[in-house]
């Protein structure tokens, strides 16, 4: 199904998953295309981005973004063109970043809406390496990572939007970045196509071992994006001193319990205490949004140059939304994944 002028597809979420989300957590909905008012514009989505933060949307737990109520289109980043304005700062024909969620109109008063550059060659990139991924991985590096020449990065979802980007922006400020990814396909992306000096299967048998191997003089800055069974293999690896931007943790998105075993939280902080570990949460807009300005022009930058490769994985159409969010749950996706809506 295309996007139609006359009616607004929307994927409304339709009941709160517990674990992770199957048909039930969705639906798709049709309604009329809305009509802007005086001030506003209408948007027409192009592209929707697909990112991990949105299960926590999901659900009613406490957190540090309001959740979507039941009934409401799923919430998400978009690449938009303004197709009505009443609003003088914008004219139809615009396209912008925007967060128009999981339908193919919406309309906006204008808050938040940024323009992109006539002729973009790759507008949907602004989603993903010049969007919000690559500036979570360029100021959590920057900002709480204190990257130094010579010394050892480790990162986890490696070839994911953000983990790529980290492992790259490592090596333009000389350290030696190592990542972690699922599978030595990924693995190989990430030596031969991103440059890391070397990349770990979390998947082996052998990982603990195999991330010793690659890190002999320990790690000095850990990105987490993963949790679980990967920071457990990390942790001992630390050095004194050491980073931790703690970005996300996927592993942990679907839980609906502690995992088993034994509490080995007096160890972590036992650690913590005797190496002199800094590990610090962010939310990339809340903390860094003020540092935009600074991001966009130095990445920019390193793109147009040829210094730092991206991958982006396009999903035709609306409909395939829910079915590639679940697999980008599962660790299905390679690269930033995006929904080509219009």
């Amino acid at each position: 199904m295309t996007q139609s002028p006359d009616t607004n597809r929307r994927w409304i979420l339709a009941e709160r998953p517990k674990g992770a989300p199957d048909e039930n957590t969705l639906r798709l909905d049709t309604a009329p295309v809305p009509e802007p008012k005086e001030g506003e514009v209408l948007l027409a989505t192009e592209f929707l981005s697909l990112d991990p933060y949105m299960r926590g949307r999901m659900s009613d737990a406490p957190s540090y973004a309001a959740p979507v109520e039941i009934g409401e289109p799923m919430v998400g980043g978009t690449v938009a063109r303004v197709v009505k304005s009443n609003n003088p700062n914008f004219s139809e024909g615009d396209r912008v970043v925007s967060f128009s969620g999981w339908q193919d109109y919406a309309v906006s008063d204008g808050t938040g809406l940024n323009k992109l550059p006539e002729g973009m060659a790759n507008p949907s990139w602004a989603l993903g390496v010049l969007g919000m991924p690559g500036f979570t991985a360029w100021a959590g590096l920057r900002e709480i990572g204190r990257p130094e020449a010579g010394e050892t990065l480790v990162v986890g979802g490696a070839t994911g939007p953000v983990g790529s980007t980290v492992g790259q922006i490592a090596k333009i400020h000389g350290l030696r970045a190592v990542g972690i990814a699922g599978g030595p396909e990924k693995c190989r992306h990430a030596v031969e196509t991103l440059g890391f000096d070397a990349c770990v299967d979390y998947k082996s048998d052998s990982f603990p071992e195999d991330l010793a191997r690659e890190t002999p003089d320990g790690i000095d800055v850990y990105f987490e994006n993963v949790g679980g069974a990967v920071f457990d293999a990390v942790l001992p690896r630390l050095n004194t001193g050491a980073r931790i931007p703690l970005c996300g943790l996927i592993s942990q998105y679907n839980a609906t319990s502690l995992p088993d075993g034994p509490d080995r939280m007096n160890w972590l902080m036992g650690q913590m205490l005797r190496k002199r570990i800094t590990m610090r949460g962010f939310i990339i807009f809340d903390d860094f949004g003020h540092l935009y300005p600074d991001f966009a022009k130095e990445m920019g930058g390193w793109v147009s140059e040829g210094k730092i490769a991206y991958r982006e994985e396009m999903i035709e159409g609306l409909e395939q939304a829910p079915e590639a969010f679940v697999g980008l749950l599962r660790g299905e996706a390679f690269g930033k994944r995006v929904i080509r809506v219009a």
